[in-house]
């Protein structure tokens, strides 16, 4: 007879591990499937597919299938022990899908499988779970920060009357955590491809990434802003209002601060555990002189605070 190889047939090594085995029946059944798959052959590959996968997914099955892989040679034939066609129980496990049956191969070594149509077979073993999808969406920094719900329209795989699989958009309402960063993930569960034979859906995956915002930028929980000063108020010292995700608060600017100085607002960035913070950067803006008056008080700041700032440039 002619010796089926059960592990090249579901594109696996013999070392597969049970969950190895799952994965790849759920995708070639999907693949192969008679109601919805365009390939040549589908019909008797999927079959062929349910028959390595009846012997692989179980334990016993597969020792013994292991035993003749291991002594196995082409050509030869093979009958074996009595014992092997009592010592497993099929129940309604798999059969012939659409009228087939086991091969002789499979017969022999485990004998038939009784007591089923291919309307059981259908309805109660090609259970596919959903592919799992995933996407990317754009939300405002104020949604992190506070929370909500938000519609979003995506192009979404979907069954239609005939069992087939579509490309459909489709508008949700999600609900956005409070406190969710970027590069974090929004699970809908059963949103996701549609299962075959009755499985389950897959789940939906929404990447989080921020709109670009006027003023702020994230960086994990923490909160960045660059903030405008006035020569005097980095000089002398000043309390000024700063804009935060949660509205202003008041911050103490040191009396001699240079553009680049960095100040941190404790708590004030994304919630979490613990909150983010916010920092902020100083940049120093200088105010164009447009009366001569104005000229003069740059002169008279030159007289009084004479310095050179790019004194140690030059230098190896």
């Amino acid at each position: 007879m002619e010796y089926k190889d059960y592990y090249k047939i579901m594109g696996l090594s013999r070392n597969a591990t049970p969950d190895d085995i799952k994965r790849a029946y759920r995708k070639l059944a999907r693949k192969y499937h008679p109601d919805v798959s365009k390939e040549a052959n589908a019909e008797a590959k999927f079959k062929e597919l349910g028959e390595a996968y009846e012997v692989l997914k179980d334990p016993k099955k597969r020792e013994a299938y292991d035993q003749i892989g291991r002594n196995w040679q082409h050509g030869q034939t093979f009958t074996p022990p009595p014992e092997w066609r009592t010592a497993f129980d099929f129940g309604k496990s798999f059969g012939g899908i659409h009228g087939g049956g086991f091969s002789d191969f499979f017969e022999a070594l485990f004998g038939h499988a009784y007591g089923q149509t291919d309307a059981d077979v259908y309805s109660k073993q090609f259970h596919a779970h959903g592919n799992d999808q995933h996407a990317r969406i754009l939300i405002d920094l104020a949604d992190a920060f506070h929370g909500g719900e938000r519609l979003i329209t995506l192009n979404m795989p979907q069954t239609d009357g005939q069992g087939r699989i579509i490309a459909k958009m489709r508008s949700l309402n999600i609900k956005i955590p409070k406190g969710i960063k970027a590069g974090q993930r929004i699970r809908l569960v059963g949103q996701g491809g549609p299962g075959m034979g009755g499985g389950n859906n897959g789940d939906l995956y929404l990447e989080v990434e921020f709109n670009p915002h006027r003023y702020f930028h994230a960086e994990g929980r923490d909160i960045h802003l660059e903030l405008p000063v006035t020569p005097w108020e980095a000089a002398l010292g000043a309390v000024v209002a700063v804009p935060t995700l949660g509205g202003r608060v008041d911050l103490k600017i040191p009396a001699g601060s240079q553009t680049g100085k960095q100040l941190r607002l404790k708590g004030r960035g994304l919630p979490g555990v613990p909150a983010g913070d916010q920092f902020v950067t100083l940049k120093i803006v200088t105010p164009t002189p447009k009366t001569e008056r104005a000229k003069a008080l740059y002169e008279q700041m030159a007289q009084e605070m004479p310095m050179d700032p790019r004194s140690d440039m030059g230098k190896p």
